[in-house]
């Protein structure tokens, strides 16, 4: 076994649970939950009663706060932070980037005489001014025009991370437009609302906000941190991009559920801790289907907070795992042939009143309610599949979709039989014959000492990329390494569109003379017509599938640089410009972004890949062949011709194998170069992001095939790189 290797692997082994301590609250959850979290409670103590009340206005209801409302929160937030041990603050934003920025600076000032002061006022809480052209922006800002403001959103608490006070806010240009995911979701979050209190006051008249929930399921690869410092390519771009399948993987499906390794449990635990002190309610952990992968879910969130937990989850389970000597790997495909990481977005809608508009009620008029929203949402997402694809889009996740468990590049709505079987009624039922739905129903095992189940009312469809799961959808096309807000804020801009355009309807029936009942019963019945083609209960992963859904004019696109146009595509354009989501610059801005990420990422992937296999493969290769061809030479001479033959004929077909391979390999590095450098030519990002796609990627994936068989041919002794057998199995 080569140094490198053997070295990683004997570290891995050091790397023993008894040898790793983590400090464990003797209180329970509860008594430390939210203690670094600036929450409503702490700032009773800290904050002005006459001063609150406006401060949770804006929290509630989105009212703007004064200048002088911000300083006042700004020493109380100050005193609460450096009471707790902060000396910093830092503006916590969520740049194009898919993650968090922030800048850190103290609580000090120089006065005239020379001396050094602690403050922190109501302006700087309330903006700062990062440079906004050293973040991908897509055009927005020259390199020159650097001017950006972070502002303070104060729906979001403050809360503290080592030393510092983190503040969240929106990051947007000095022209105004958003450069972040942040602002376009709160603005997604205002619109949905507006429009849903619109269609909700139909049913009722005492609601007057609608929020929208979050509950997102993280899943991940832990590995050991050692092996992970062995393999160049897990350290530079998050994924292998080589490396045969292991003789045992997942098939057995033993790893799903099973008990946790108990290393791994000391870094969950650890990793509660710390979400829990800040205010991040995690509830699930469990091993999932691949191994060394797991899960971790919160309880659900109101959806731009639940964004924010998400990303601060993700920043906390990388410092913990270093802790562990683990690295956490959130890239949606980091092995091939095993299941992919997914980060499961769970939304819902509910009203100031407490009615869940997803979960089926008990009344027919109740459930005409319910029956509103999700025909609504299926329009919603029939309408524009296209654009929930791209949100979901990246060259990462392209890895995932469609394979090993994930769900299909191909967007379509799970609703089980019973609700499908409602909804095909329905398009035929006249107004007459009212709505029923049995929301939960029970179901007798007829077992021994089994008590009764609650049977939900539909199944889950694990190839559903958008499934109905009883009270909310659950967007399962997500990527694990996403931000929650990219995905989130295009849903929310297409229901808020759609409400509008079905109240629109309505209203004119209702004018026309038609009572509210049947004018709702009417809309909705030809919106569920209209809609069918999303809806699909089957097999996603079928090639049967594939071809129906082109069949449907469903969106079956699977280039991701092309998959990005339908950002631009008319009717996107619209319902962002409609609902004020997001303007007709700020889309074309993000496409460029997403355009420059995806060919950069492919750039990086590809130079990388070209390296591994020029300084570690190939030279392996070589070396081995040159062993089996000396001692070829020295059968002959100790044999003869005659038993020569026999001896070293399998010797000399593998060393055939190993220079065809070695010579595929060399070639198409020569070719893939090549194709890089035309490609970096082009000025056009589409056209460059594309060209990658093209022309580079296929390369690549022939360069890993023939890694890989060399891999299987080439002495396990003299291979220098970790191997899947040891990265998914060494705990």
């Amino acid at each position: 076994m080569s140094t490198l290797r053997f070295a990683a692997l004997q570290a891995a082994n050091g790397h023993r649970p008894e040898n790793i301590h983590i400090a464990v609250p003797e209180e329970r959850p509860a008594t430390f939950f939210a203690q670094n979290v600036f929450t409503r409670e702490r700032m009773q103590e800290y904050i002005a009663d006459n001063i609150l009340n406006q401060l949770f206005d804006a929290i509630d209801n989105g009212k703007p706060l004064s200048r002088d409302i911000a300083n006042s929160v700004a020493i109380g937030m100050k005193k609460w932070a450096t009471e707790r041990g902060a000396t910093h603050f830092t503006h916590w934003f969520q740049p194009l980037t898919g993650g968090t920025a922030e800048k850190h600076d103290a609580f000090i000032d120089k006065t005239p005489d020379g001396r050094v002061l602690e403050e922190f006022s109501g302006n700087v809480l309330y903006q700062q001014e990062p440079d906004a052209s050293s973040f991908p922006n897509g055009g927005i800002r020259n390199t020159f025009e650097a001017r950006g403001y972070s502002a303070w959103d104060p729906s979001s608490p403050a809360f503290i991370v080592g030393d510092t006070l983190c503040i969240p806010t929106i990051f947007v240009a000095y022209t105004g437009e958003a450069l972040d995911y942040k602002t376009p979701l709160i603005r997604s979050v205002s619109a949905l609302s507006k429009a849903a209190v619109e269609v909700c006051r139909l049913f009722d008249r005492n609601v007057s906000k609608v929020n929208v929930f979050l509950g997102w399921e993280q899943e991940y690869f832990l590995v050991d941190e050692a092996l992970y410092q062995a393999r160049p390519d897990l350290v530079l771009t998050g994924r292998t991009l080589m490396g045969h399948d292991s003789a045992k993987n997942q098939q057995l499906e033993d790893h799903y559920f099973g008990a946790i390794p108990e290393r791994v449990l000391k870094f969950m635990t650890d990793l509660e801790i710390e979400s829990l002190k800040l205010g991040v309610p995690v509830k699930t952990r469990h091993n999932e289907v691949a191994p060394n992968q797991f899960e971790l879910a919160p309880v659900y969130e109101e959806v731009n907070l639940s964004s924010d937990h998400n990303l601060l989850v993700m920043s906390i389970m990388e410092r913990v795992a270093r802790r562990h000597h683990f690295r956490v790997l959130l890239h949606e495909k980091p092995f091939a042939g095993v299941n992919g990481s997914g980060k499961h977005c769970n939304w819902s809608m509910g009203t100031n009143t407490g009615v869940n508009l997803l979960a089926p009620g008990k009344n027919p008029y109740a459930n005409l309610q319910f029956i509103t929203f999700l025909v609504n949402i299926l329009m919603a997402v029939h309408k524009h599949n296209g654009l929930l694809k791209a949100s979901i889009s990246s060259a990462t996740n392209a890895h995932r979709l469609g394979a090993n468990e994930a769900p299909p590049a191909i967007i379509s709505v799970f609703l089980g039989k019973q609700i499908t079987d409602v909804l095909d009624k329905l398009e035929k039922a006249s107004a007459d014959e009212g709505i029923v739905i049995n929301a939960k129903k029970e179901m007798k095992l007829g077992v021994a000492n089994i008590p009764e189940i609650l049977l939900d009312n539909t199944d889950r469809n694990r190839t559903s990329p958008f499934a109905f799961t009883g009270n909310r959808f659950e967007f399962r096309a997500v990527g694990s390494s996403a931000n929650c807000g990219g995905a989130m804020l295009a849903l929310n801009a297409a229901v808020a569109d759609q409400l509008i355009t079905f109240k629109r309807d309505v209203d004119k029936l209702i004018e026309a003379g038609e009572p509210k009942e049947r004018a709702l019963f009417a809309v909705i019945k030809k919106n569920i017509s209209a809609c069918k083609a999303i809806r699909f209960d089957g097999n996603g992963y079928s090639d049967a599938w594939k071809d129906e859904a082109r069949k449907r004019g469903l969106d079956c696109e699977t280039s991701v640089p092309l998959i990005f146009d339908r950002y631009l595509a008319p009717d996107s354009v619209a319902i962002f410009k409609n609902t004020s989501v997001l303007t007709e610059a700020e889309l074309q801005s993000r496409c460029e972004v997403k355009w420059e990420t995806y060919a950069k990422k492919i750039q990086i992937e590809s130079r990388v890949l070209g390296d591994l296999v020029m300084n570690h493969i190939v030279p392996v290769a070589n070396r081995y062949q040159s062993i089996l061809l000396d001692n070829i030479v020295k059968e002959k001479v100790a044999f003869g011709d005659e038993q020569y033959q026999r001896l070293a004929s399998h010797e000399i077909l593998i060393v055939k194998r190993i220079i065809n391979h070695v010579d595929e390999i060399v070639q198409k590095v020569d070719d893939m170069t090549a194709a890089r450098h035309t490609a970096n030519r082009i000025e056009s990002m589409r056209e460059r992001a594309i060209a990658y796609h093209d022309n580079i990627v296929p390369l690549m994936d022939e360069i890993r095939a023939h890694a890989d068989e060399l891999e299987m041919i080439v002495d396990d002794e003299m291979w220098t790189l970790p191997k899947y057998r040891e990265l998914l199995f060494t705990h």
